[in-house]
């Protein structure tokens, strides 16, 4: 995988290992869920018996291994906002 110096790049390796590039803040982890901050937007990554294996925020580099069930990609600036409550906290509910 190639380094990104302005955007982000994410590489889905048989839904096994993911590889990210850009990435500006992880919110949180646990097994079944990643969610962090890219420099193009938020990104939820779902699945099961997920490890984060590399981070390095300096370099925005990310390794996740584990089974990849979802991927999903979110920008509140752009209108995934509704009602007074944050796109997160209706995912999460």
């Amino acid at each position: 995988m190639v380094e990104s110096k302005s955007g982000h790049q994410l590489s889905v390796i048989d839904r096994k290992k993911i590889q990210l590039t850009g990435v500006v803040h992880v919110e949180s982890f646990d097994d079944d869920e990643v969610i962090l901050e890219t420099k193009l937007g938020g990104l939820v990554i779902k699945g099961q018996k997920l490890h984060v294996n590399q981070l390095d925020v300096q370099q925005g580099n990310l390794s996740i291994e584990g089974i990849v069930t979802g991927i999903l990609y979110y920008d509140e600036t752009r209108g995934m906002k509704g009602k007074g409550k944050g796109f997160l906290q209706r995912l999460l509910k």
